[in-house]
């Protein structure tokens, strides 16, 4: 846990999605560098949240960038938050638990989860920290583009090996392509099987999350067999990283990556955004029971 000594509240540019920041810092009379040294609670959630069951990842950061585990900082295993209304100060949730996710990805990350009823303008505010916290906006669902939880994923002819639909190259994991490129999303609605659909690009993946997200799905295939289908989509038509894809632009996608995840029927039961690790995919696989 980390202590109210811990913090100050500033405001530096932001490390991958932006928003207002809260920093930790060591307070105490020692002068060495780590006492000094601050850190920063940095959003790594893109601003489409709608009312309901809400997702909050943060990060950690200093001046010199996101905090992994080589940064040499010892990082909590868990952080406690409130998540107060912004205009009122009104406490919406008193208290919230993250624990630190790192599994097959790095920097870590704490995803918070909250059921929050109203769309509006929201803090979240770690303990030890100023009540400033880090802004969580929840927009409208009319105003949100994107699929939304407990809506049917829209289908698409995305590309294949057979039919790359002018994607080229259709997967730019290294040093071989993924698996997952076999059947469309169209096709694959038909089965009448859940979906995985990842959308992303290990080459260019401006959040550090694709590969590993790809990398984690490929393990977990070999425990969900045939129970579930996975189908992973780029973000760019070629490797110059220039033009949108258009399974990007079907989804109506301003952030990589997106993991899409359906029931048997096509709904979406779930949906990762920018940030996510083997954890959180084991567990709504689990949830969903195909493993």
């Amino acid at each position: 846990m980390i202590s109210r000594r811990q913090f100050v509240t500033g405001t530096l540019a932001t490390f991958g999605f932006g928003g207002s920041l809260s920093f930790l810092a060591s307070c105490g009379s020692s002068s060495s560098s780590a006492d000094n040294e601050l850190f920063q609670v940095v959003q790594r959630f893109p601003q489409v949240l709608v009312p309901g069951s809400v997702r909050i990842p943060i990060s950690l950061a200093n001046q010199a960038g996101l905090l992994g585990k080589t940064s040499g900082v010892e990082l909590p295993t868990e952080l406690r938050a409130q998540l107060l209304n912004s205009e009122t100060g009104e406490v919406i949730i008193a208290d919230m638990v993250a624990m630190r996710h790192d599994a097959n990805i790095d920097p870590p990350y704490w995803p918070f989860r909250a059921d929050i009823a109203a769309a509006g303008i929201y803090s979240l505010v770690v303990d030890g920290g100023t009540q400033d916290g880090a802004g969580v906006q929840i927009m409208d669902p009319a105003t949100v583009s994107i699929p939304l939880i407990g809506t049917p994923l829209p289908g698409f002819d995305t590309p294949t090996t057979a039919d790359s639909r002018g994607v080229n190259p259709l997967c730019t994991r290294n040093p071989e392509p993924c698996p997952l490129h076999d059947i469309t999303l169209n096709e694959a609605l038909k089965l009448g099987k859940p979906i995985a659909y990842l959308v992303g690009t290990p080459a260019h993946c401006q959040t550090g999350t694709c590969s590993p997200a790809l990398e984690a799905l490929l393990e977990i295939r070999e425990l969900v067999g045939d129970r579930l289908t996975m189908l992973h989509a780029e973000i760019y038509t070629d490797d110059t990283a220039t033009i949108v894809a258009p399974a990007v632009e079907a989804l109506n996608m301003t952030y990589e990556p997106a993991l899409f995840i359906t029931d048997a029927k096509g709904v979406l039961v779930e949906r990762f955004d920018a940030i996510f690790d083997a954890v959180e995919i084991t567990e709504a696989f689990t949830a969903l029971g195909v493993l």
